[in-house]
């Protein structure tokens, strides 16, 4: 979809066939590895079979990080849900290979699944599965927030349009990294690359503030929805921008009053314009006040890491 004298005309995306497969990993001594899929389907002194949670195994005394490996996913039932043979290849392949971070609800990680069972409403609300995810505003030099409209093909929330970036920090080490939300800020300029072409150099790691953190819960359709504790990471930069069609329809950069009319347009059900229900959160709550702090460069002084604040 393009913008076009306020309205929209539509584009179809198109993404090249690719493998699907599934991958529990297991970091041990700060190294991901691959588990065997052996260990998943016969007994184990690695697992407890009383309890969906796994046992926590210490790689070593210095280690700050704990491995665990949870024992919900179900293979074998969710792959060979007829509904899932129309998924598009590329999510797919993601929703099988990306293991999120799971965490409790004061942001302390307790395991990881795989992205398809987190985002399974079922799994949501019978197993209450919480994933950490993030949420990137990019504002240019004018000090215009970039949007992005999600692709027809996302399985949740296809065509809204939402903040710059949203995705996932995945259990690996490098997107473990706890201290000053490196982890999460990793992730981010990953994602901005994949999502967006925004090449690191663009977005270097150390220039994203992480302003605070919500945690929220919302059915996309039927099947899918997000349950997530998501980081809220602000920065400030000019970049080059050529958004894969995988994952973005189309990209807009808004001031202020623009973005109030897609908010007007939203509320009135107009042009079929939805926005993502994590985007509506941010802005009812934080981003006007927010925007003014990145137009007079005191963003710091609106960081709050401590508070996680639970929206509906």
């Amino acid at each position: 979809m393009s913008f076009s004298n306020g309205g929209f005309s539509k584009s179809t995306p198109t993404s090249p066939p690719m493998s699907s497969s599934l991958a529990s990993r297991l970091l041990l001594n700060s190294t991901p590895r691959l588990l065997p899929r052996s260990l998943l389907t016969s007994p184990s002194p690695l697992f407890s079979s009383s309890s969906r949670r796994p046992l926590e195994l210490l790689p070593s005394a210095s280690s700050p990080l704990r491995a665990r490996v949870s024992l919900s996913s179900s293979v074998a039932t969710t792959m060979g849900d007829a509904a899932d043979a129309a998924m598009d290849a590329v999510q797919r392949r993601l929703m099988f290979e990306d293991e999120c971070i799971l965490v409790d609800e004061s942001d302390r990680v307790v395991g990881h699944e795989s992205k398809y069972n987190c985002h399974l409403m079922e799994k949501i609300e019978s197993e209450n599965l919480l994933h950490r995810a993030f949420s990137v505003f990019l504002f240019n030099s004018k000090y215009e927030l970039l949007l992005q409209q999600r692709s027809a093909t996302k399985v949740t929330f296809p065509l809204v349009w939402t903040n710059t970036c949203c995705s996932h920090p995945l259990y690996r080490e490098s997107e473990l990294i706890d201290e000053n939300a490196l982890g999460v800020r990793n992730a981010a300029q990953r994602k901005l690359l994949d999502e967006l072409g925004i090449p690191a150099d663009d977005v270097p790691v150390d220039q994203f503030i992480a302003l605070g953190r919500i945690l929220y819960k919302a059915p996309s359709d039927g099947k899918w929805g997000e349950h997530e504790l998501d980081y809220l990471l602000f920065i400030v930069r000019d970049v080059g921008v050529h958004p894969n069609h995988d994952e973005v329809a189309d990209i807009r950069y808004v001031n202020r009053e623009q973005l109030k009319e897609l908010l007007r347009k939203a509320d009135a059900g107009e042009e079929g314009l939805k926005l993502s229900p994590w985007f509506r959160l941010v802005v009812d709550n934080f981003l006007f006040s927010w925007w003014d702090h990145v137009e007079k460069g005191t963003l710091k002084e609106a960081v709050d890491m401590k508070t996680i604040h639970k929206l509906t």
